[in-house]
């Protein structure tokens, strides 16, 4: 059982907490360029900060302060320009990085350049990877920005699922721990959700026989055994790879999926789930498609009649935050206390200004992808294809009941 001081170290993702601290160590989408597409200004919140998203007329990306220092206008409003964001008010002109490069009247009338340096605001590196535009908000120097296999290879087309979640981000990644959910959140519950609707039942529920989770060098890896299925342990189907601190990849390596948790603030998050899909040979690209959903139907309910929905539905039924100091954790929540640790193990990294796991520094691990290896997959053992990647540390398996 956790305590309502530990619930909080691992929660709260406001500047200056602990996680807080630890998530800005890394890389977070906030957008598309299909958004960007529609409207090359927008506004942006990102663990408690509110900011302004922009691409000037050249095609330069920024994120910046959220109001101009002038008059406190919501630069939301304002007017892309060549060299960066113009404040629809009286004209102060932004670059991508904050620093405020024109007062027009001002300058005018007399040399300004000092004031203009006590005008400049903040700025964050953004970068575009795979249609999505990513963040960072934490020291320098930055870590790379993760080229994961699906978000740079060729021959796939795309799509992006968003949701905001009225819920802390640490509840959907719990959830991604936790195999054992697909019996009855995605099964039990998708069929009784049909059913009332007057559908027959569309997934068969299949019992867990094991569990079992592997650190490896970017996250953690978890697998299950269900009944029918080969109990050697050398047979195990790879589950889904948990990417540090806040990704879970799915699906087979022709539709390869991201699911990625952005903290918008403590008690709110963006759910981006980002679809890939082989191309057939000679087939031309399609555009990336981008679809902005609603969690919510006319009646203020959650229709669990979809896999993603029914997840979402738990996730946000437990409330903004979580009181994890009231939760009693069981067998087969083995690989939520394993996550767990390694998010603590993280937060004691960072307080030693050290580089948490998963941050990427080296050019030559980052091209031209990373590859991760998923569902349907058999390992043999499963050690051998993660030569190099896995801790020696808990290596953890649990039999089913």
């Amino acid at each position: 059982m956790m305590t309502e001081s530990e619930n909080e170290r691992l929660t709260r993702v406001g500047p200056g907490t602990p996680m807080g601290e630890l998530l800005r160590r890394y890389w977070h989408p906030i957008a598309t360029t299909v958004d960007l597409d529609k409207d090359p200004v927008r506004r942006v919140r990102l663990m408690g900060e509110n900011l302004t998203l922009f691409r000037s007329d050249i095609g330069e990306l920024g994120l910046i302060g959220e109001r101009c220092p002038h008059r406190g206008v919501d630069l939301e409003f304002g007017i892309p320009d060549a060299k960066g964001l113009r404040c629809p008010y009286h004209g102060w002109l932004f670059d991508t990085k904050g620093r405020c490069l024109e007062m027009p009247f001002d300058d005018r009338i007399r040399e300004n350049k000092s004031n203009r340096e006590r005008m400049n605001i903040e700025g964050y590196p953004v970068e575009e990877l795979g249609g999505l535009i990513f963040a960072y908000l934490g020291p320098q120097p930055a870590p790379l920005l993760p080229r994961w296999d699906l978000l740079v290879r060729d021959g796939f087309d795309r799509g992006v699922e968003i949701h905001v979640l009225p819920c802390n981000w640490l509840q959907c990644m719990d959830n991604s721990a936790d195999p054992m959910h697909f019996e009855y959140t995605h099964a039990a519950l998708g069929n009784y959700t049909l059913k009332k609707q007057g559908k027959p039942p569309a997934m068969k529920i299949s019992r867990h026989i094991k569990i079992a989770f592997d650190r490896f060098k970017y996250g953690l890896m978890k697998r299950r055994l269900l009944e029918g299925e080969n109990e050697d342990v050398d047979d195990w189907t790879v589950g889904h790879p948990l990417l540090f601190p806040n990704i879970l990849a799915q699906g087979s390596q022709d539709a390869p999926t991201l699911q990625i948790r952005t903290p918008i603030d403590d008690t709110n998050t963006l759910h981006i789930r980002y679809r890939t899909q082989r191309r057939a040979e000679g087939a031309a690209p399609k555009p990336m498609k981008v679809v902005h959903e609603k969690v919510f139907d006319e009646n203020g309910k959650i229709v669990a009649d979809k896999v993603p929905l029914q997840d979402m539905l738990v996730w946000i039924a437990q409330g903004p935050i979580s009181n994890r100091a009231r939760e009693h954790l069981a067998a087969s929540d083995t690989g939520i206390t394993l996550y767990r640790r390694m998010l603590n193990e993280a937060l004691d990294a960072v307080a030693r200004n050290e580089d948490p796991i998963g941050i990427i520094r080296d050019r030559g691990e980052n091209e031209p992808w990373i590859d991760l290896h998923r569902e349907k997959e058999t390992l043999k053992p499963f050690e051998s294809k993660y030569k190099g990647l896995l801790s020696e540390n808990d290596q953890m398996a649990v039999p089913g009941e």
